[in-house]
């Protein structure tokens, strides 16, 4: 008789150190982008933002008493190698939750695995429209972003080119992914608002070299200005084309304007090229600034220039918005984390914005569009293209549901 009851009590004293040691068992986020070709540079910008938070999240005690543990996988920017690596991080490696996803075809061929296992991605980067709509034929959505989505995007660029500028005649270039055509169709719905239709739309693939097909359309219909969709180093192309042609137009596109191989790349070329931006390497608030220092003294970034400030940025605070929730939830269960980020209770003080309220059940994206400004490449670096938005970068901004769609084209 005593020796049972000396056994359960071996027995039950086993499964209580179990039950601790399960408790204290670290919480996996899986991280997915592009850490190698010609994407990386933004994926390992987001990457190297998101390892900042962990760190920071991490020395402060963790979240539930538990540490971070970050499940990093290159995609390669490849759809089929998103596929596998979502299969992996959901069967093999068990995460709670998911960040990244550069490219937009990878996020859209990736993440339906995470909505069928009750598991919610952070998109922190990839920025197609479609990206949260994905599955707004279902009950419950678990894609949630907080990047400025191409539908804000858009019209920012045609508002800059047309309006702003003057411009009557422009050019369409855009790559040959579902980023850049998506992004097209939302160039020319947007320039349609405006009653004007492109003189030329022109596509090219990924890893071309050589555009002086589609730049001489563009001159011959007497395009005063290049908008573009595409990545860096194909952008840089562009660029490098126009300059052996002897015709220089302004280019203004999308975000990825501001990539370092792009920059780079394009050199003289590039000068001047104008994107929109959620987040700038400047320290305009103290958030700013400690986040850019703390950034340049841990990865040591040649000339002190981030590759990518706003995958950077980004990345960083998907990592707070996804443990405020998994706060909020205490728990690591899918279904309440999404549903604490449709009913975030406390601000998340971000260093692209202040997020108030950034989710709802039926608004999965965090951006609005009172928040992206105009950057412009000049001297090898993206700075503010008008005073006015460095000082409203300058400002704290919460979250104005009121501003959604202001700017933003209406859903096809």
């Amino acid at each position: 008789m005593t020796f049972t009851f000396a056994k359960l009590a071996i027995a039950s004293a086993a499964l209580a150190v179990a039950g601790l040691a399960s408790a204290a068992d670290p919480i996996k986020i899986g991280v997915n982008g592009p850490f190698t070709g010609g994407s990386s540079s933004m994926g390992v910008s987001m990457r190297d933002g998101v390892r900042m938070a962990a760190d920071e999240i991490n020395k402060a005690g963790g979240v539930l008493g538990r540490k971070i543990m970050l499940v990093e996988r290159d995609d390669e920017a490849k759809n089929e190698r998103g596929v596998q690596i979502a299969q992996e991080l959901i069967n093999k490696e068990k995460v709670t939750a998911a960040v990244g996803y550069i490219n937009t075809g990878v996020a859209l061929a990736s993440q339906r695995f995470f909505q069928e296992a009750k598991i919610p991605v952070m998109n922190n980067v990839a920025t197609g429209s479609l990206i949260t709509h994905q599955f707004d034929d279902q009950p419950d959505n678990y894609i949630f972003r907080n990047a400025a989505h191409d539908s804000i995007q858009a019209p920012m660029i045609v508002e800059e080119a047309i309006t702003r500028r003057g411009f009557k005649k422009v050019a369409i270039l855009a790559d040959s992914s579902n980023y850049g055509q998506l992004g097209r169709a939302d160039l020319e719905t947007a320039l349609k608002i405006k009653g004007v239709t492109a003189v030329a739309v022109e596509k090219f693939n990924v890893k071309d070299v050589d555009m002086t097909a589609q730049l001489l359309k563009a001159k011959e219909a007497g395009a005063e200005a290049v908008l573009t969709y595409g990545i860096g180093p194909e952008l840089a192309q562009i660029a490098n084309g126009m300059t052996k042609l002897g015709w220089k137009v302004p280019m203004i596109g999308s975000w990825t304007l501001s990539m370092a191989n792009f920059i780079d790349n394009a050199g003289p070329g590039g000068e001047g090229a104008r994107m929109p931006q959620t987040f700038i390497q400047e320290g305009t608030t103290p958030k700013r600034k400690a986040f850019i220092a703390n950034y340049l003294k841990t990865f040591k970034p040649k000339n002190d220039r981030i590759d990518s400030p706003v995958s950077a940025a980004q990345g960083y605070d998907s990592i707070y918005l996804l443990v405020a929730a998994i706060k909020q939830a205490n728990s690591t269960d899918g279904e309440k984390i999404k549903t604490a980020l449709e009913n975030l209770n406390t601000p998340v003080d971000g260093v692209v914005t202040l997020y108030t309220k950034p989710f709802s059940k039926g608004d999965h994206d965090a951006i609005t569009a009172n928040i992206p400004v105009f950057g412009e490449v000049k001297g090898e670096r993206v700075v503010y293209a008008y005073s006015e938005d460095q000082k409203k970068a300058s400002e704290v901004r919460m979250k104005d549901t009121n501003a959604k769609g202001a700017l933003a084209v209406k859903k096809k």
